[in-house]
């Protein structure tokens, strides 16, 4: 189901509230995964205090344009799974130990403000 333009809007300004307390964004493709292992991810990062949701790469790309996060933009391409948060350290440790344990999920890349990094570098 498609959004309409008002939560579209919506949507913009929840990702905007987030990017502007965030210290890292990291991108990582889902394909594949269970719903399952995707439920548990994403409790551990509540957990963890990050911001850990699937989201159109269009509505990511307005709310971090204007932002140190933007040239992320040019690595937002297939099904990603954004985590952002304030603190660097536990978005790319949830993330990371997460993936060890499932090969579906794959680290695409990050960024912390007006730094991209490769996938490598998360």
């Amino acid at each position: 189901m498609s959004l309409n333009l008002e939560e579209k809007k919506a949507v913009v300004a929840e990702v905007t509230g987030q990017v502007t307390e965030a210290q890292a964004i990291i991108l990582a493709e889902y394909r594949g995964m269970a719903v399952s292992d995707m439920t548990v991810l994403r409790a551990k990062a509540r957990a963890a205090g990050v911001y850990f949701r699937v989201l159109k790469n269009t509505l990511v790309r307005r709310a971090i344009a204007d932002t140190p996060f933007a040239g992320l933009a040019d690595q937002m391409v297939g099904p990603l799974v954004y985590g952002i948060s304030a603190d660097p350290v536990a978005v790319a440790k949830v993330i990371h130990e997460f993936a060890k344990g499932n090969d579906k999920l794959v680290i695409k890349g990050g960024a912390m403000p007006n730094s991209v990094m490769s996938a490598k570098d998360v």
